[in-house]
């Protein structure tokens, strides 16, 4: 059964699937986990482990439990990493907030 993405969604799925020049290390450099939305208050998670583009609050329970998937799958190093480019680019975005709030839930440790 189909699933109801957005057009942005299914555009984020096939930006990645088309930077795929054949090898999968090279996918995972430039795989993007996060995409922002509504100056950080949302964000689509994509997920590898389960291949879905998940539509979540920054500051929800959700959007914990899919950072904490991907944590537990090994994603921790580079999801960290892309936090806080976010927090660098859009510092007024609270994305500091959100990496706050995923430490302070246990999601990065091991």
């Amino acid at each position: 059964m189909a699933t109801n993405q957005s057009k942005t969604a299914r555009a984020s799925v096939r930006a990645g699937q088309q930077s795929n020049t054949g090898g999968a290390l090279n996918v995972l450099g430039e795989f993007k986990y996060l995409i922002p939305l509504a100056n950080g208050k949302y964000a689509y998670v994509r997920n590898i482990t389960t291949g879905k583009t998940v539509h979540c609050a920054t500051d929800s329970d959700k959007f914990v439990t899919e950072i904490k998937q991907l944590v537990e799958a090994g994603h921790g190093g580079k999801i960290r990493s892309e936090l806080d480019a976010l927090n660098a680019n859009h510092p007024t975005h609270g994305w500091d907030v959100t990496t706050k709030r995923l430490v302070e839930a246990g999601v990065f440790e091991n």
